[in-house]
């Protein structure tokens, strides 16, 4: 079993006990974000050509949809609706359809350079479409994200999952670093980001991860 797979599995153990101590309902997008993509990314890594198999490919894009969704927009703000590309984009993507989703956001950032989370979605929508992995042209995509919103940690939070799906943990922990540095005291997601960035810590270590520490219900 590789750190990625036990990664994943630690994810469902304080999954749970996130939903026993009550953290709030936007904190549970990235819980599913880590068990979902964690594992998918363990799949993938067993067959990394994906071109051979884009029926696959597809249907697994649609499963990682969502949580990357719900995460995306717990960071952004659920009551700041996203411009109309991105959610055309995100409707996309629900269906597997990632060359589609990546040309409605390319739209998005043409139309507005400064929508930080449209570059966010043009990450993701790119490191889907490429079986998870962090390529070049994602990067660039957070990048720009970053430079739109720089107190935002969802690009940095974001680029860091798609290296560890990626195989990358190394380059992830920086990232996920300076994202928990930039997510506000009060945000409902901090006590989970984390508790994954503990998890990843123990990983890269050598040692067995752990139930983290949560906070107890306010």
């Amino acid at each position: 079993m590789t750190w990625l797979a036990v990664l994943a599995l630690a994810a469902g153990g304080f999954g749970a006990a996130a939903a026993l101590l009550g953290l709030p309902r936007q904190a549970y997008a990235l819980l599913g974000v880590v068990l979902a993509l964690g594992l998918a990314g363990y799949a993938l890594q067993g067959t990394p050509d994906m071109t051979g198999a884009p029926r696959q490919a597809r249907v697994q894009a649609a499963i990682d949809a969502e949580p990357l969704i719900a995460a995306r927009r717990a960071m952004f703000g659920p009551t700041l609706p996203p411009s109309r590309y991105v959610t055309v984009a995100d409707g996309f993507l629900r269906q597997g359809r990632t060359r589609e989703a990546a040309a409605f956001l390319n739209t998005a950032v043409r139309d507005d350079p400064g929508d930080a989370e449209a570059w966010t979605a043009l990450g993701n929508a790119l490191a889907t479409h490429a079986g998870g992995t962090l390529t070049p042209a994602a990067s660039l995509a957070f990048a720009a994200a970053r430079q739109g919103a720089p107190g935002n940690p969802a690009p940095l939070y974001f680029e860091g999952l798609a290296a560890i799906r990626s195989g990358r943990p190394g380059e992830a922990l920086p990232l996920w670093q300076r994202a928990l540095a930039t997510t506000p005291a009060d945000a409902p997601y901090r006590p989970v980001l984390a508790a994954q960035l503990e998890q990843l810590q123990r990983v890269l270590a050598g040692g067995p991860p752990a139930p983290p520490a949560l906070p107890r219900p306010r």
